[in-house]
């Protein structure tokens, strides 16, 4: 079977690792992975092949879209990725086509989706069966209702299938989509599509990063780093007046942290030894094994990685919708984790104390973890009727 997944982040990373997760899974199929935001330094599965649309994002303001290189133009940014897009298709003939989260977000990339979903409809490629791809909390609207109206009318229109990787008992698709039941199509809750941990690495990696046996290690983890700014510059500055010297602290800015911020952050730390800034880690699960506490923002891989790494943290919801609010404290219910109001260095300052003294959480929370191969067991199973 051949899949063509479409996968379009615009602000984090957090699109593109859920994805690759059941990427990995359709282990036995030939998954070519169609991305078009910046591509993080991220090893991919033997079973995919990585197709790299132009690319495009949206600045951190929501202000709307932008090529990823400044020198080219949006508008033929977009229609170099429409024919890219169709001559895939065209080429490739693919049984499934995987979309990540359209129609229930993405609404801007719709130049490039919809003349695909047309043709799929006229049966010029085939055969396809269409899938959405979709995560457990969407973020609020306040437009009387017509986005939902137009999310219904493109998945009884052009969709097979509906996959909302969720654990219902901790956020069903209802509770943030009141038009669900107008929906046509099959839907199917798979759980989580959480990264699965490497086992036995905990000394290997602490000893790589030069950890002693009695010292703690705190990781700082800004996503993607767009927003994660005011979080890691807190974060270092609280761990800095702390004066532990019995601690490390492991910063991850993210990649798309802007360059001045990420500078000024490795000068403060610069004199520190305990203190290492950082963009991005490849392997950042097992970073988790490693450490003894995180400091984050509540973004869907994050919270699934601190359910499966077990590691005490706190988390500082993005404020701009209630998303990861929501889900924080959802998951709050099952596990201990502490959840920032704000970046104030007293509430700081008390929450890493707290972590560094704190003993790993257990994993057996009864929180579905297995998304990525429940979903792969979907469309197979979809493709076979």
């Amino acid at each position: 079977m051949k899949v063509v997944h479409y996968c379009q982040h615009v602000l984090g990373m957090g699109h593109f690792f859920r994805s690759l997760e059941i990427a990995r899974a359709l282990d036995h199929e030939e998954v070519i992975f169609v991305a078009g935001g910046e591509r993080p330094d991220q090893p991919l599965p033997e079973n995919v092949e990585y197709r790299q649309l132009p690319g495009l994002c949206m600045n951190e303001n929501f202000g709307g879209l932008m090529p990823t290189d400044k020198n080219r133009e949006l508008k033929v940014v977009k229609e170099e990725r429409t024919a890219t897009l169709l001559k895939i298709f065209a080429e490739e003939r693919p049984d499934v086509f995987l979309i990540e989260l359209f129609p229930f977000g993405r609404k801007a990339f719709r130049f490039e989706l919809l003349p695909v979903l047309d043709a799929i409809k006229d049966g010029k490629f085939g055969n396809v069966k269409v899938v959405c791809s979709l995560r457990d909390i969407l973020v609020e609207r306040n437009d009387g209702g017509k986005h939902e109206v137009r999310v219904v009318k493109y998945l009884n229109r052009y969709f097979d299938l509906l996959l909302i990787h969720s654990d219902s008992k901790i956020a069903s698709l209802n509770e943030t989509f009141q038009a669900f039941k107008q929906i046509e199509i099959p839907c199917e809750y798979t759980g989580f599509a959480a990264r699965k941990l490497t086992e036995n690495v905990r000394d290997k990696i602490r000893n790589g990063l030069g950890v002693k046996t009695e010292e703690k290690l705190l990781i700082a983890s800004a996503g993607g780093g767009k927003v994660g700014g005011p979080l890691m510059q807190a974060t270092l500055e609280s761990f800095i007046n702390l004066d532990k010297p019995d601690s490390k602290l492991l910063m991850l800015t993210g990649p798309f942290l802007d360059d001045d911020k990420f500078e000024a952050l490795h000068e403060t730390a610069k004199p520190h030894q305990n203190i290492t800034v950082q963009r991005f880690a490849a392997d950042f699960t097992d970073l988790l094994t490693a450490g003894d506490a995180m400091i984050s923002m509540a973004g869907y891989n994050t919270c699934m990685d601190i359910l499966t790494s077990g590691i005490p943290a706190a988390v500082f919801p993005f404020a701009r919708n209630h998303e990861q609010r929501m889900r924080a404290e959802r998951i709050a219910r099952y596990i201990p984790l502490h959840i920032l109001d704000s970046t104030d260095h007293g509430e700081m300052s008390a929450a890493i104390r707290d972590l560094l003294q704190q003993k790993r959480n257990p994993t057996d929370h009864g929180i579905n973890l297995e998304g990525a191969y429940n979903s792969s067991e979907s469309i197979r199973k979809l493709k076979e009727n």
